[in-house]
């Protein structure tokens, strides 16, 4: 059972919980993994997910915390629950996480990159070059 857990929240590989790490709470941690599942497809929409039980007992960890994680996904619109069945991947879970990974990427990763282009005066002709090459290139660098 404990396997089949993160197998699930994984994809296979392990989860990773920092069940020491004082600056991210644990629920917050346990809703980003779902977050992430939902995103990448290994919950799909109406799928249910583990329930707070197998997931406290996969990392001895208070099925309270475990719930409080699933209740944000809940608030999200990511998950419903259906009383006494559990926990379920709502319809359009997947497109809602992908758009918000879009738009925290175009809020911070490429304000950064605007930010730090400026600093090294690369213009902003020579900034879309150089990403359009990077496309054409599959994202290989020669450095």
């Amino acid at each position: 059972l404990v396997t089949t857990v993160i197998n699930q929240l994984s994809g296979g590989d392990a989860v990773h919980l920092n069940l020491n790490d004082p600056t991210i709470p644990i629920y917050q941690q346990i809703a980003q993994q779902l977050r992430t599942a939902i995103g990448d497809g290994t919950f799909v929409e109406g799928q249910q997910i583990p329930s707070t039980t197998e997931i406290s007992q996969a990392y001895q960890i208070n099925p309270a915390t475990v719930l409080k994680g699933m209740n944000l996904l809940v608030e999200n619109n990511l998950l419903e629950k259906r009383r006494g069945l559990g926990m379920f991947v709502q319809v359009g879970a997947q497109q809602k996480v992908l758009q918000a990974q879009k738009q925290e990427f175009l809020n911070h990763e490429v304000t950064q990159i605007v930010q730090e282009a400026r600093q090294l005066n690369i213009s902003q002709a020579e900034l879309i070059q150089l990403i359009k090459d990077q496309y054409k290139d599959g994202g290989s660098s020669d450095d």
